[in-house]
């Protein structure tokens, strides 16, 4: 079925009166795959997200617009755990471990989104968000 042809190959170009039996050929391939390819995205796509994407005619630009879509997110997520890990600090509502493991967390996550945070940093800020005694 060649579903992710869209994906793989550059629109072709636009047909016109002398275009060859091959390349009208091509070009309905390529835009029934185009369709089928953003169909499948669009109904495989969280609500929340889809909203913030703008109306997309190819599956490449869909693609695109997803991606930008979560470096905003990403940023965002990146300033958010920045904040907990900096004001986080041991209030007694569980132990010791899980608190540390619970800051481990937040900073495996920072590193995940590529938020490059040391080992030291990570284990300076867990230290300082325990209570002295």
């Amino acid at each position: 079925m060649e579903l992710d042809l869209a994906l793989r190959v550059d629109e072709p170009l636009t047909l016109t009166d002398i275009s060859t039996p091959q390349e009208i050929a091509k070009h309905e391939r390529w835009e029934q795959s185009n369709h089928l390819s953003l169909m499948l995205m669009k109904s495989h796509i969280i609500k929340g997200i889809k909203g913030s994407i703008s109306e997309c005619h190819k599956a490449t630009e869909f693609i695109q617009a997803v991606e930008e879509q979560f470096v905003s997110s990403d940023k965002a997520l990146a300033s958010i755990l920045m904040k907990k890990l900096l004001s986080k600090t041991f209030d007694n509502s569980r132990s010791v471990r899980e608190h540390i493991m619970k800051m481990r967390d937040m900073s495996a996550q920072l590193k995940s989104i590529e938020v490059d945070i040391s080992e030291s940093f990570s284990v300076h800020f867990i230290l300082n968000s325990l209570p002295s005694e």
